[in-house]
């Protein structure tokens, strides 16, 4: 198979493509700008294009396939040569299902908790021995890519994402996937750039789970209300298999899980990280692990990059990053390092990145988002907003969204300062940021 990639350097894009090479399959691909890691990466493989740009000359008739990247334009010289042409063009999430397709597909799909809950079902799968193609948001340990595709597996585990699929293409991602096994961790609205109403975005996981076939599940979140309500008034085939909660401890930093009455430790914590393992451990049901094997296997679970990431650790204080971004993800995150030392003093630190979270309109959504924390910081970059030609917010507007207890900055440097201001060592500071901080040094323990 000769397959040609329009924008190559793309996180999961790369990830693809080196996982096609793998395969056997000869790969080319192009794109205007590489960063790292994906320029290395390439590299290593024989992969990264030798000049940067679009080129037509790229696509030629002998290409089986062509897969388009969401960051590619409609007006791209190589996909307009490519429609002349008359060839095959894929989006990411349609060309994988084109090569998992007649395998037995777990889509985890919410508002919240995907790559996690994707990362906890890996790791149980691979400890269990059980061979399966993947598709995760996230590097994880133990793996060297975020995509992996073999041609003897049965089974795929796809986090699914509810974005748009590309510029051709505007379903969802989650759509395209095809589950025969779904997981829907949360419902709180995202993406308003895309979903401009809360009624609209809903409707994207009501087609989710009304498109699951008869033999198939749908294992779902029973402690979310917009959840209940969308299954309740749902027209679904598959089987409903509901998660909550399990009973756990806190004793001395370490999360205590008693299922069958043994008492399990944990290497994570928060509530909601507790209800994620408990839709991973339905989800590896039905690839085939038993209850006993899950609980075995989940003792060793780290947790993900940037996903409550610790970054320092003392006897006294921790240091942890974490990828929240949305309202609901920023109040579980904060919630849970509150929870781990209920004690210990939080601050808690977000940036303003997305272009959900930039938008004046969405910024009430986040009210008491980060009520647990003692301290409370947001930061957001004018030049973000300049890069994204949105319009240009303040500082009383972001505090007001917030909540007025709410310190907010713009410049990174003083956001810095009043970090080490208040962070003296004996504290819990949680980093919260889809983004870099504006490329803030976050070395706060030295």
């Amino acid at each position: 198979m000769n397959i040609h990639f329009i924008s190559i350097g793309g996180a999961v894009m790369h990830n693809m493509a080196i996982a096609l090479h793998k395969k056997g399959y000869k790969i080319t691909g192009s794109d205007d700008e590489i960063y790292e890691p994906a320029k290395s990466r390439l590299e290593k493989y024989g992969l990264l294009p030798t000049k940067m740009g679009w080129d037509v000359n790229n696509i030629t008739p002998n290409l089986d396939a062509i897969i388009l990247g969401m960051h590619a334009r409609k007006d791209n010289p190589e996909m307009l040569k490519a429609l002349e042409l008359g060839l095959k063009i894929y989006s990411f999430p349609e060309y994988m299902y084109e090569q998992t397709k007649d395998k037995i597909r777990i889509i985890v799909g919410g508002s919240h908790g995907k790559t996690t809950t994707t990362a906890m079902i890996l790791h149980v799968l691979q400890k269990c021995n059980i061979e399966f193609d993947y598709l995760v948001g996230s590097i994880l340990e133990g793996f060297e890519t975020m995509v992996g595709l073999s041609n003897t597996s049965k089974i795929a585990v796809f986090e699914g994402d509810e974005y748009l699929t590309s510029a051709l293409d505007l379903r969802p991602k989650f759509h395209v996937y095809k589950a025969n096994v779904g997981i829907i961790t949360g419902i709180a609205w995202d993406h308003i750039n895309v979903f401009p109403t809360f009624e609209n975005y809903v409707e994207q996981f009501k087609i989710f789970v009304e498109a699951l076939p008869e033999n198939g599940s749908i294992i779902y979140s029973n402690n979310d209300p917009e959840v209940e309500k969308l299954i309740d008034s749902a027209n679904i085939k598959a089987e409903k298999i509901p998660y909550v909660t399990p009973n756990f401890e806190v004793k001395n930093g370490v999360v205590y899980i008693k299922p069958n009455q043994t008492e399990v430790a944990l290497k994570f914590f928060g509530t909601h990280n507790l209800q994620n393992m408990m839709a991973a451990k339905h989800a590896c049901k039905a690839a085939g692990v038993s209850e006993e094997q899950f609980y075995e296997a989940i003792q060793s679970f780290k947790g993900t990059a940037k996903r409550l990431e610790t970054l320092y650790e003392s006897s006294n204080s921790l240091i942890i990053r974490d990828f929240a971004h949305a309202p609901s993800k920023l109040k579980a995150t904060v919630n849970a390092v509150r929870e781990l030392n209920p004690e210990r003093k939080l601050i808690a630190v977000y940036e303003l990145h997305t272009f959900s979270s930039l938008n004046k309109d969405f910024l009430p959504q986040y009210h008491n988002s980060m009520q647990a924390a003692d301290v409370k910081a947001v930061l957001f970059s004018k030049h973000a907003l300049e890069m994204k030609k949105m319009p240009m917010l303040n500082e009383v507007e972001v505090a007001a969204g917030f909540g007025n207890d709410v310190k907010v900055f713009t410049d990174k440097n003083e956001l810095s300062k009043f970090i080490k201001s208040h962070y003296t060592q004996t504290e819990n500071l949680l980093l919260m940021s889809s983004g870099t901080f504006d490329g803030m040094d976050l070395n706060f323990n030295q």
